[in-house]
């Protein structure tokens, strides 16, 4: 596997939801041999662990009782030797397909926005980056997790093509969704995402920006190696 020179740097991932950020960055740590961490799929875990413990329901969140219980909920990443990819474990249990489902998507906005919430899943991502050689994606990664990443990239692209993305992949794993409630989905979610007091999705002014709405996966991660090695030459 090749590293230009054994140099390791900082890749940040942000963007929109269901614009294919997890895509790339799973793509591109596994060319550059580096490790890859979702940071959605830690928001995510929260949210479920919220869900079961009935403390989100309608899309509302109890904050003050989830933020108590922050201790008691532990996230890793294990890697599936089967899948080559790294799965998300709640409290030791295998979450990563529980957590990709419409019930976590609808509420894992505002628990998203909780302060607590966000500076705990932080303070993680950052030890896990303290040695470089990571790829991270989310919605704060060049901004408030990794300001300092030597590559920044904001991937977007139009809601309705989203949309149909996560719309196809649901209804491929046999998940029975309506187009128009998951388009309602992506745009609440930009709109709460943006918006949010704490940490808002933004780009970051030395980001360089991916518009993928017309883009194949494989011209995204043409694109992205590119842009890496650059970076990693210049380190």
């Amino acid at each position: 596997m090749n590293q230009t020179k054994n140099k390791k740097i900082v890749i940040a991932i942000d963007g929109h939801s269901s614009c294919g950020k997890s895509t790339v960055a799973k793509q591109l740590a596994k060319q550059l041999g580096y490790l890859y961490l979702d940071s959605g799929a830690m928001y995510r875990a929260v949210t479920l662990y919220a869900l079961r413990n009935q403390l989100a329901n309608n899309g509302t969140v109890n904050e003050q009782a989830l933020v108590d219980r922050l201790e008691k909920i532990r996230i890793e990443f294990r890697w599936n030797e089967t899948t080559q990819q790294n799965e998300t474990y709640l409290n030791d249990e295998n979450v990563e397909e529980e957590i990709r489902q419409l019930p976590v998507a609808n509420h894992v906005s505002p628990v998203a926005t909780i302060k607590d919430v966000r500076q705990a899943m932080v303070r993680q991502q950052q030890k896990l980056g303290e040695n470089k050689g990571i790829v991270m994606d989310g919605r704060d990664i060049g901004t408030v997790v990794f300001p300092q990443a030597e590559l920044k990239i904001f991937m977007t692209a139009s809601p309705e093509v989203r949309a149909q993305r996560r719309y196809d992949e649901l209804t491929a794993k046999g998940q029975q969704v309506r187009f128009d409630e998951i388009l309602k989905n992506v745009e609440d979610r930009d709109r709460i995402d943006s918006g949010r007091k704490e940490s808002p999705l933004r780009q970051a002014d030395d980001a360089l920006i991916l518009d993928n709405s017309y883009l194949n996966r494989e011209d995204q991660l043409k694109w992205a190696m590119e842009k890496a090695k650059e970076r990693i030459e210049d380190c």
